[in-house]
């Protein structure tokens, strides 16, 4: 729908080029999620398919993230201009794999006068490996609230990168801290990350925490005017952060993940309230309400660095611990 082109109004400008400067992991990503349109099918062509590339992900396998942005890009290729996605809800249905493409077909469930609604399956090797449905909607005024952002939380200046972290580590890197040194996202925690040690924070309970303050933009300025890519490299920046309140209260690292604690994305629901730009800070406050049956529940309001609250965030996924 909308064209990914620069905008000299959206902050600061664009260091050079990929012409005058090696590709980095943000390039990389902006290129999968450039996707490549293939013929229509479906009985009555009312479906769309278009077909992308994966960036490295953990464990030679896609990133989730990734699956789900490109489904968004995928289906914003097919509603009238001047519509958003304001919702989705996903379900990650089998593993992705990287060195093959992934086609995503799109399928017009609804034109209505103020919405959208499109189903988008991602496909590999005949079976789908996401199914997503998501709504779209004309920009319209209405009533509006929203809770606050907590007042109580450090500027992202203030609080250490996980670049920093990530570029010290002990004994080398793995291909999972690799990925997380790789990515086209910067993060700041609040009190730490988990990357290497569990947190050792205790709640008057006697038992962890299960939340989280997480600082997040894109690692350098993307000169992109597109709402919709910036909302679809949200979803796709969020999805290594959700369940992360979960391993808080189980006192548990990415390292313990890595070695001993299979753990994996089930659903993905999200809603966006306001415009979003992810090469501006965004602060992540996020909460675990459960865990049983060997899947947890993760949730995160979004937030601007001006306070707005331009988005909502909810994954269940496995993460088998002992009981």
């Amino acid at each position: 729908m909308d064209a990914t082109t620069p905008d000299p109004t959206a902050g600061t400008p664009v260091s050079g080029t990929t012409a005058d400067r090696a590709p980095d992991a943000l390039d990389r990503l902006l290129e999968v999620l450039d996707l490549r349109h293939l013929e229509g099918w479906g009985p009555r062509g009312e479906e769309d398919v278009l077909r992308g590339d994966s960036v490295p992900g953990p464990a030679n396998r896609a990133y989730g993230g990734q699956v789900l942005a490109q489904a968004i890009i995928a289906a914003d290729r097919t509603v009238p201009d001047g519509r958003q996605i304001h919702s989705l809800h996903g379900y990650f249905l089998r593993e992705g794999r990287v060195e093959e493409p992934i086609d995503f077909a799109v399928e017009r469930l609804r034109d209505g006068r103020s919405f959208s609604a499109r189903r988008t399956h991602a496909i590999q090797f005949g079976k789908p490996i996401l199914s997503m449905i998501a709504s779209f909607q004309e920009d319209q005024p209405g009533y509006e609230h929203a809770m606050p952002m907590p007042h109580d939380v450090p500027p992202p200046e203030e609080v250490g990168s996980s670049l920093d972290e990530l570029a010290n580590l002990p004994g080398g890197v793995d291909a999972r801290a690799q990925f997380w040194a790789d990515s086209a996202f910067e993060l700041r925690h609040v009190g730490g990350s988990l990357y290497l040690h569990p947190d050792t924070a205790v709640a008057d309970g006697g038992t962890p925490p299960a939340t989280q303050l997480v600082w997040m933009r894109a690692r350098r300025p993307l000169g992109i005017k597109s709402q919709a890519m910036h909302r679809a490299l949200l979803a796709f920046a969020c999805d290594q952060l959700m369940l992360e309140p979960a391993m808080r209260a189980a006192g548990k690292s990415w390292q313990d993940v890595a070695v001993s604690v299979p753990m994996a994305s089930l659903d993905h629901g999200m809603w966006w309230h306001r415009d979003v730009w992810v090469d501006e800070w965004m602060l992540f406050v996020q909460t675990s309400p459960t865990a049983q049956g060997g899947r947890a529940l993760g949730t995160a309001q979004v937030y601007r660095q001006d306070g707005a609250l331009v988005a909502s965030v909810g994954q269940e996924g496995m993460i088998r611990l002992p009981a």
